[in-house]
């Protein structure tokens, strides 16, 4: 394979259609605006600290992400459970666990949910059964599209303590809006890969040193070994169709002449760059996707004040909060990070608002917070960390094809079948290179033709 490929964007997407690219001996050039590669899920230096940007997880199901994780060489700088385990603590320290047995699927959560502390009896009984008739939901109807999953969860009879409890300690983290604003085919999907179709599906996994050791740094080697020529600090501005075949793209200050074009950028900034009629409903149609954003707020204790690596709260303003102590300089202390998603609300508060409501709701799971001297708070935000996984989505995610052939779109945000998340990023890279090879080999086809 021959062909000169730009790639704007340098996050899991841009990186895995590099990658794949690259080994089919094209010749690919990355183009970054950040000064490293990474995208979404980076690392910064703050007062002496290597901070993330967000506390990104992934499930054993994410088996495309895992890999790239093997090619990258980091894999072995995460954890991944055992079998799926969540401590999931209400104020006064009352905790339960979500946790799976080695029963096959749907059995493998039976015991937890029966013992679940959070819900009465008969919540639990009830939610078993929506459980079940979750599974007959199927993902790829349209009608489930125009549906919100909070409205399918009340048409089954789940309160809207249940849903706090149980439905949204899942549908949150991953869809990034509340089941009450969430797509039920986006649900269905997450459900039903991850918990309710293979018993370890779900087990979690996280990176254990900060994400750029675990994609940025890694990568750039990668890409190096590969033959990718990447340049950060260059933005695209524009991508041109240039007739036959061929395409320019501006960034940086230059042209760049490419006989394909990968753009793996957030859904709004592809919008900005693509050429009009490259997409079908246009860049309004991308767009219209929107966007959910995330806030981090970082807490330094001066000693340790939670045992578990990570757990969720319940009847509670925090979500999840992460143990992100190892590797981190506080010394006897402990370095905690709630991680908030949909956090439309959170993002408008200034920093004095968050520390009001959420070191007492801290104390109020973590019983020994109270006594401990807070050191070290700031939040970070993520304005528009995802598409927004509401009804309607799946008419508006593009898949990689677009009107120009050669052209060629990636990004969590595309048509994956995968809501917003590392894996559903990755997939998009591999899908975007095989459409950009096909391009590749056409004009090799006709001239053999003529030959």
């Amino acid at each position: 394979m021959s062909g000169r490929v730009a790639i704007a964007g340098g996050g899991l997407a841009g990186i895995a259609a590099a990658l794949d690219l690259a080994d089919a001996g094209a010749q690919v050039t990355l183009l970054e605006v950040r000064p490293r590669l990474g995208g979404a899920a980076y690392s910064f230096e703050r007062d002496g600290m290597t901070i993330d940007n967000g506390q990104h997880v992934f499930l054993r199901c994410c088996t495309q992400y895992r890999a790239l994780l093997e090619r990258l060489g980091s894999a072995g700088l995460t954890e991944l459970q055992p079998r799926l385990s969540i401590p999931v603590v209400a104020p006064g320290g009352v905790e339960g666990r979500l946790e799976r047995s080695d029963l096959p699927a749907p059995l493998h959560l039976a015991g937890a949910l029966a013992r679940y502390p959070h819900l009465t009896p008969a919540e639990r009984l009830s939610a078993t059964r929506c459980a079940l008739a979750l599974r007959r939901v199927d993902p790829d109807d349209p009608g489930a599209d125009r549906l919100t999953f909070g409205e399918w969860l009340g048409a089954h009879g789940q309160s809207e303590r249940a849903v706090e409890a149980l439905w949204d300690l899942i549908a949150l983290p991953t869809l990034n809006v509340p089941a009450a604003e969430a797509s039920l085919a986006l649900a269905a999907f997450v459900f039903q890969t991850g918990l309710l179709r293979e018993r370890d599906a779900a087990d979690i996994g996280w990176a254990a040193v900060p994400l750029q050791r675990i994609h940025g740094d890694p990568a750039e080697r990668a890409l190096a070994r590969a033959g990718v020529e990447v340049r950060t600090r260059c933005r695209v501005e524009a991508v041109r169709s240039e007739g036959a075949g061929g395409f320019a793209v501006e960034a940086g200050g230059e042209r760049l002449a490419a006989d394909a074009v990968v753009v793996a950028l957030p859904n709004e900034r592809a919008a900005a760059l693509l050429p009009e009629g490259a997409v079908d409903g246009g860049a309004e149609r991308l767009r219209a996707l929107g966007s959910s954003p995330i806030v981090n707020i970082h807490v330094v204790y001066d000693r340790r004040v939670m045992e578990h690596s990570f757990a969720a709260g319940v009847r509670s303003p925090v979500q999840f909060v992460f143990d992100r102590t190892r590797g981190a300089d506080v010394g006897d202390g402990q370095y905690l990070v709630v991680s908030l998603s949909g956090a439309e609300a959170e993002m408008e508060e200034a920093p004095e608002r968050l520390r009001e409501r959420y070191l007492p709701a801290l104390a109020e799971l973590f019983p020994r917070a109270r006594e401990a001297r807070v050191e070290r708070l700031f939040a970070t935000r993520e304005h528009a960390a995802t598409f927004r996984a509401a009804p309607g989505q799946a008419a508006l995610r593009p898949g990689p094809r677009t009107r120009l052939p050669g052209l060629v779109l990636a990004g969590a945000w595309t048509a994956t079948g995968w809501p917003a998340t590392m894996e559903g990023a990755v997939r998009s890279g591999h899908a975007a290179a095989r459409v950009a090879l096909e391009a590749l080999e056409r004009p090799r086809a006709a001239a053999e033709v003529v030959a």
